[in-house]
């Protein structure tokens, strides 16, 4: 793949690692890393070569810290940013992708960082990690998916909590709420990520499918029609299509 401007991507032994690339201005995210992560997701959804995914962001001191409030007032109209989003549906994109996701989460996890982690399937967060949803509090609603995928990772309660009180969130209290699946020291962060992804990628690539797509239809369907799916899968993985 080419070079893009606001992402490193690089791929080793069936294991992409996606880099936030924006790290003085934390990581912050614009229309131009909209535009570098949607090719990069289609790349990686497309490539049989690839068995796991790890994301993360470059510099010390954030994941993403959120839209780049810079673009503001120069960003195109409210019909024609519709119809971007339409055509470059990144957060529709990630859930498209049938192989794991491992976010890599460091200091500031803000605002659409936290949208876009939630989107990944697993989360590891180094002890120095801090989550905030900034959002309600500036006068906004999340745009990126928070409202629908943050309580479905931590609960309906907990959610509300998060989205309206702007209250931020440590690594202890994200992983008593299940906000992330591990907590480790900042320096293990990486070396944790990739032995998890050498792990994912080892399971059979259509095991790994089907386990994503009973739990991502799943969960809008009610549980008998759920069950059916899990047993229709589960054949289909039998058979090792």
């Amino acid at each position: 793949m080419g070079d893009f401007e606001t992402i490193v991507y690089t791929k080793q032994d069936g294991i992409s690692q996606i880099v936030l690339n924006r790290p003085r201005v934390l990581n912050a995210f614009n229309m131009q890393m909209r535009d570098d992560m949607y090719q990069v997701l289609e790349a990686v959804r497309d490539d049989p070569e690839v068995r796991c995914v790890i994301l993360r962001g470059e510099g010390e001191r954030a994941f993403c810290t959120g839209a780049d409030l810079t673009e503001f007032g120069t960003a195109p109209s409210r019909v024609i940013a519709r119809q971007v989003r339409w055509e470059r549906d990144v957060w529709g994109l990630f859930l498209s992708v049938d192989k794991p996701i491992i976010a890599a989460l460091h200091g500031y996890v803000i605002g659409s960082g936290v949208e876009i982690a939630l989107l990944c399937d697993l989360r590891i967060a180094s002890e120095d990690v801090v989550f905030g949803l900034p959002e309600a509090a500036l006068g906004m609603l999340p745009a990126a998916g928070g409202t629908q995928s943050l309580p479905r990772a931590v609960g309906a309660s907990e959610a509300v909590n998060m989205l309206l009180s702007n209250e931020r969130v440590n690594a202890t209290r994200a992983l008593e709420v299940g906000l992330v699946h591990r907590v480790v020291s900042r320096d293990l962060l990486l070396s944790e990520a990739f032995t998890l992804a050498r792990q994912l990628a080892g399971r059979p690539a259509h095991l790994v499918r089907a386990v994503k797509e009973a739990i991502r239809r799943g969960m809008d369907m009610p549980l008998e029609r759920a069950l059916g799916l899990e047993l229709h899968l589960a054949a289909t993985a039998t058979s090792g299509k």
